[in-house]
């Protein structure tokens, strides 16, 4: 029986450690049939590494997503690999420290642009970059973190996601002529790398598996990744500019 994914190519972003989710996202992602080409940034022989974990063999190319050049070569690099692509997952986002941590009201602006540019502005440059690679019936899809909310110690992240969440809506718009979906996926608090350099994030996390209706595992990357994989396919064809939450619920109730 042909996986949901199967005959699909596509390009994964953020992938660091097993934990990631996006490790999630190519390893099933894989096991349903697709063929990827993963990027990495910084760590390469340690994302080199982590890729060797996965079910198949993939390509690891480098790639900062602030970087005019690495993303004006994106496409020629992919086409190394592979003919196109048919799907793109954002997983990438970053603050400085003084970002976050309740430092809010003393945040200086060179960081909270640093925020703004890898974790909001990215998913259109990275989305602009792959565009020569893909062709209708491709799909986009991001990971956010619930941006309706101003959540502790989240600071200038948050406002970073509320602008993806943005984004995300206008990309649809000047996407969706060209036959390419975007959305974005809003996942509860996973203990990933990324995570744990929000400092005193534990606090808020805390409360998710008492007040998600379904319950909520810090630790189950996986309900995320098939998410983001049942975007990535076919069975979406007419949804685009959404945000699914795949939060247990948490978002659709009160305290």
């Amino acid at each position: 029986m042909a996986g949901l994914l199967a005959g699909k190519r596509l390009l994964i972003t953020g992938i660091i450690t097993e934990q990631s989710l996006a490790f999630s996202v190519a390893r099933i992602a894989q096991e349903q049939g697709a063929r990827l080409v993963l990027t990495g940034f910084g760590r390469m022989s340690l994302v080199e590494r982590i890729a060797r974990r996965l079910p198949e063999p993939a390509p690891v190319l480098e790639l900062d997503v602030t970087d005019r050049a690495h993303l004006a070569s994106l496409a020629d690099r992919v086409r190394e690999h592979a003919d196109g692509i048919d799907g793109v997952l954002h997983a990438v986002a970053n603050a400085p420290a003084a970002a976050l941590g309740g430092n809010f009201l003393d945040t200086a602006w060179e960081d909270v642009s640093r925020a703004v540019h890898v974790s909001t502005y990215s998913y259109q440059a990275l989305a602009t970059a792959a565009l020569p690679l893909m062709g209708a019936g491709g799909s986009i899809v991001g990971l956010t973190f619930d941006a309706t909310r101003a959540w502790p110690v989240y600071d200038w992240m948050g406002v970073a996601k509320a602008g993806l969440e943005s984004a995300n809506r206008y990309l649809a718009r000047y996407l969706g002529p060209h036959g390419i979906r975007c959305n974005l996926v809003s996942a509860g608090p996973t203990r990933t790398l990324a995570a744990k350099s929000i400092p005193g994030a534990e606090g808020f996390e805390e409360a998710w598996p008492q007040r998600a209706p379904l319950g909520w595992d810090h630790y189950d990357a996986a309900s995320t990744a098939r998410a983001c994989c049942a975007l990535l396919s076919d069975w979406f064809p007419a949804t685009t500019g959404e945000v699914v939450h795949v939060d247990g619920g948490f978002h659709a109730v009160g305290a």
